[in-house]
């Protein structure tokens, strides 16, 4: 099993002098989820679990194990998602999850965007802003503002939706200076959000009862998004905010046209074995893609706002049954036998 655990690096290996951002580690698995997930699989297999770090290549080598079980997400770089996939193809080991293209196109939005629209997949229109350079004049209001490589809402605040030219121009500095890549600018869409879970490889693949995001229950002010805030801030153990839903209460064409377009992504991106998918309705009501999730975040507790596991729980499955069923899926997809 290869995994991050959550900590803090060395602070003498941070050459700027300003500190780095606070959700820095909001990607990496924590004690209780790497815990989870090994004991899941320790009830029908011998689990090793490898930090994935600069001696993962040869730990990985000496082992030869006969699955890698991939939640790592590593810490630096456009790729970093596909590290430990591509360590594993070098050596000729089986993996579960996405392969290293896969999950460097997702975790850069704009190159996923892109190939969605070309398949014609319903998706923000949206720009780039390089560092160093301004942002482009034809820049669409209202709009948010996002970092080009991260997930887990790194670097998405309530003042990331932006109304003004003004408002613009402040978070893409402070974005750009505060994470150091580019940044996406993305048209943003008024409707509902759902997030939809999805386990297997197209085309057999089982789309999860759908969760939908009810920003109503934000506070009073806020932006209907997934913030920092409301993920990190809003959201504590003793106020939990209650804004998901699952299974989404939609009406069955609505259903059926999000299931339809997660089904295409998972196709066109060629996800395996399982991901999270963010959807969101523009403002006449089609469901468009937001981002692609091929490493879900997987955390074990029912009571924590974690999707994935979520979305599983309602379609029956415990959470033990959902990592093993990874591991199914993968061997078989490999053409090892099933357990």
């Amino acid at each position: 099993m290869a995994a991050n655990l959550n900590r803090r690096p060395d602070e003498s290996s941070i050459e700027d002098d300003e500190p780095p951002p606070s959700d820095l580690l909001a990607e990496c698995d924590s004690d209780e989820t790497i815990a989870a997930v090994a004991a899941a699989l320790r009830r029908r297999h011998e689990v090793v679990p490898i930090e994935a770090d600069a001696d993962a290549y040869d730990r990985l080598r000496r082992l030869r194990p006969d699955l890698v079980f991939n939640i790592a997400e590593r810490l630096v770089g456009p790729n970093r998602e596909s590290h430990v996939p591509a360590i594993c193809e070098i050596l000729d080991l089986q993996y579960t999850g996405s392969d290293p293209l896969t999950l460097s196109l997702c975790l850069d939005k704009s190159r996923a965007k892109e190939i969605l629209s070309y398949y014609g997949i319903p998706n923000a229109p949206f720009w780039i802003v390089e560092p160093g350079h301004p942002a482009p004049v034809n820049i669409s209001l209202p709009a948010i503002v996002k970092p080009l490589y991260e997930g887990s809402s790194k670097g998405i605040k309530d003042a990331n939706v932006v109304r003004t030219r003004a408002e613009l121009e402040a978070r893409v500095d402070e974005v750009i200076r505060l994470y150091k890549e580019p940044v996406i600018v993305e048209r943003f869409l008024p409707g509902r959000e759902f997030t939809v879970g999805v386990l297997g490889t197209y085309p057999a693949i089982e789309i999860l009862p759908i969760v939908e995001i009810d920003y109503r229950r934000l506070p009073a002010g806020a932006n209907p998004i997934y913030s920092f805030e409301a993920k990190w801030i809003w959201d504590t153990p003793d106020k939990p905010l209650d804004i998901f839903s699952c299974p989404a209460d939609i009406p069955a064409a609505l259903k059926a046209r999000i299931e339809d377009v997660i089904a295409s992504t998972c196709r066109i991106l060629r996800i395996k074995d399982w991901c999270r998918i963010d959807v969101r309705l523009d403002e006449k009501g089609e469901p468009n893609i937001l981002e692609v999730n091929p490493l879900p975040g997987i955390l074990p507790n029912p009571e924590d706002n974690s999707c994935l596991p979520k979305a599983a729980r309602t379609a029956g499955y415990s959470y033990d049954d959902m990592i093993l069923g990874v591991v199914e899926k993968a061997r078989a997809r490999y053409g090892m036998a099933v357990s």
